[in-house]
C-alpha cells in the first residue's frame, strides 16, 4: 500500500529554506505582529527583508562607491602641504675657490710686486672653500595640482562603470529570483495544506459516526465488541496524525518566516486559496521562451561585455598618457623658528606636462591582451553550454509539469471514487450486509487516496513553479 510521509510538507520546506540559513534574524518576542499576507506580499516583504536580498542591493550601492572611486582618477588631485624642518647641523660642502683668483687678478693689474720686489704671479692652484649653505630653519607651504589628460585605462574604465553595476543589478534579480521561487513553492504548499487538514477532519467525522453507529449495531447484537475496538484504533490514527500534520505544518509556516526575514513570533495568514485550474493556468503561454527571458543568461552577456573593455584596457594602456603637474609654494628660511614674524617668503612655482610611452615591458601587455581575449572565450563557451541548459531545463521542467497534471487528475478522480466505494461500504455495513473487514478495507484505501491526491498537489506546484523558472517568467 503507498502511503507519503506526513513530514513531505516539511521536507520541501527546509529543502527550499536549508540553502538561505544565513537569513534567520533575531526577533523581539515581546513585539508579535499579525500579517496577511497574498503571495505577492509574501514576496514584497521578502525584498524589504530578507538578508541575502538586502546585502545584494547593498553590493550594487558598493559598486555605485566603486565606481565614483575609479571616476577619481579623471579629475584633478589637488593637494595642500605645508613642511617645516629644523637643521642641527647645516650641511658643509666644498666648492672651487672662486675669490682667490678674481683677487689676485687684480693685484697683477696694479703691478703689486711682493716682498721680494717681484711681480705677483697667479697660483695654479687655489683650492677649496668649504661653506654652508641654508639656515637652521626652513618652511614652505604650498597647493599642487595632478591632472591626467589622457590615459587610454583610465577612459576604458569610465565606460565601463555602466556595465558593471548592471551586473551588480543583475546579481539582486536573481538573488530575488531564487527567494521568490522558494516562496512560491513553500507558500502554496502551506495553502494546500488546508486541504490536507480538511480532508482528515472530513474522515475523523466519518469515523466518529462509524464509532457511534457501530457502537448501536452493538448493543442491538448485530456487531462484535472487537469491531468498536477496530473502529476506536482508525479514529485515534487519524486524530495522531492531524496532530502530526499540524505540527508539520507550523514547522513550515516558521520556515516561510524565516525565508520571507519575518521575526518568528510575528502571526503569519495566508490569504491566497489555489485550485487545480490555477495550477493548470498559463501552460501554453509560458512554453514561448527565449534566452533573453532568464536572467543569468543576461548575467553572462553582461559579464561578456565587462570582459570586452578589459581587453580594450590592455590595448589603450599602449598608448601615451599624459599628465599635468603643477606647484604653488613658498619658502622662508630662519636661523630662529620664527616664521610667524615679519621675514622674507620666496616664491616656487612649477607648471609641468608629461608624456609617458611605453617602449617595451617584456611582453607583459601583450600577454595580458591575450589573456583578456581567452577569458571573452572562455564566456562565449559558457554562454552557449548555458543556451543548452535552460533548453534541456525547460524541456525537463515542461514534461516534469504535464506528468504532474495527468497525475493530480487521475487522483482527484481517484480520490473521488474510493469516498463514493467508503459511503456505499459504509451503507452496507450499517444494513448489516456488510463486515468490518470491508469498512476497514475501503476506509484505508480511501485515505491512501486522500494522501495520493494530495501528494500529487503538492508535486504539480513544485513542477509548475519551476517550470515558470525554467522558463524565465516567474
Amino acid at each position: 500500500m503507498k502511503r507519503v510521509k506526513n513530514n513531505r510538507l516539511l521536507q520541501v520546506t527546509l529543502m527550499c529554506v536549508l540553502p538561505l540559513m544565513t537569513l534567520a534574524q533575531v526577533s523581539d518576542t515581546s513585539k508579535s505582529v499579525k500579517h496577511e499576507f497574498s503571495i505577492q506580499q509574501a514576496i514584497d516583504y521578502a525584498k524589504k527583508n530578507n538578508v541575502n536580498v538586502k546585502n545584494a542591493l547593498l553590493d550594487v550601492q558598493l559598486q555605485v562607491q566603486q565606481n565614483r572611486e575609479f571616476t577619481s582618477n579623471a579629475y584633478p588631485h589637488i593637494n595642500a602641504s605645508i613642511e617645516s624642518a629644523y637643521n642641527p647641523s647645516v650641511a658643509t660642502q666644498v666648492v672651487p675657490n672662486f675669490i682667490s683668483p678674481a683677487t689676485y687678478q687684480v693685484l697683477i693689474d696694479q703691478g703689486v710686486k711682493d716682498g721680494n720686489g717681484q711681480p705677483i704671479v697667479m697660483p695654479n692652484d687655489f683650492g677649496f672653500i668649504a661653506a654652508q649653505f641654508g639656515s637652521k630653519f626652513s618652511t614652505t607651504a604650498g597647493i599642487s595640482l595632478q591632472q591626467i589628460l589622457f590615459d587610454g585605462q583610465v577612459f576604458v574604465g569610465l565606460m565601463a562603470r555602466g556595465a558593471a553595476v548592471q551586473l551588480r543589478e543583475k546579481n539582486l534579480e536573481i538573488t530575488e529570483e531564487v527567494i521568490k521561487t522558494n516562496i512560491y513553492k513553500v507558500y502554496y504548499q502551506l495553502v494546500v495544506s488546508k486541504t490536507q487538514i480538511e480532508l482528515l477532519d472530513a474522515n475523523i467525522a466519518l469515523i466518529e459516526k462509524l464509532l457511534k453507529d457501530t457502537r448501536i449495531i452493538y448493543e442491538n447484537g448485530f456487531a462484535e465488541k472487537l469491531d468498536i475496538d477496530k473502529v476506536s484504533v482508525q479514529l485515534t490514527n487519524l486524530q495522531t496524525e492531524k496532530i502530526k500534520v499540524l505540527n508539520t505544518i507550523s514547522n513550515g509556516y516558521y520556515g516561510l518566516k524565516m525565508l520571507i526575514g519575518m521575526p518568528i513570533s510575528d502571526e503569519l495568514i495566508l490569504t491566497d486559496e489555489l485550485t487545480d485550474d490555477q495550477i493548470k493556468e498559463g501552460i501554453l503561454e509560458k512554453s514561448i521562451y527565449t534566452y533573453e527571458d532568464r536572467k543569468d543568461f543576461q548575467s553572462a552577456k553582461i559579464g561578456k561585455t565587462l570582459n570586452e573593455y578589459n581587453v580594450r584596457r590592455y590595448k589603450l594602456s599602449q598608448i601615451p598618457t599624459i599628465s599635468l603637474n603643477a606647484l604653488y609654494a613658498k619658502n622662508a628660511q630662519r636661523n630662529q623658528w620664527d616664521f610667524a614674524r615679519r621675514g622674507d617668503w620666496f616664491t616656487i612655482a612649477t607648471v609641468g606636462l608629461k608624456l609617458t610611452a611605453p617602449i617595451f615591458n617584456g611582453f607583459f601587455i601583450k600577454s595580458k591582451i591575450e589573456q583578456a581575449k581567452l577569458e571573452v572565450r572562455k564566456i562565449d563557451n559558457q554562454i552557449e553550454a548555458l543556451k543548452l541548459s535552460i533548453d534541456n531545463e525547460v524541456m525537463t521542467a515542461k514534461n516534469n509539469f504535464r506528468s504532474a497534471i495527468s497525475t493530480m487528475d487521475f487522483q482527484k478522480k481517484n480520490m473521488a471514487l474510493a469516498e463514493k466505494i467508503f459511503e456505499q461500504t459504509k451503507k452496507k455495513y450499517e444494513m448489516g450486509t456488510g463486515s468490518q473487514m470491508e469498512i476497514n478495507t475501503a476506509q484505508t484505501e480511501m485515505k491512501t487516496a486522500q494522501t495520493n491526491y494530495i501528494t500529487a498537489l503538492y508535486d504539480a506546484i513544485i513542477a509548475k513553479v519551476d517550470f515558470v523558472k525554467a522558463t524565465g517568467k516567474l
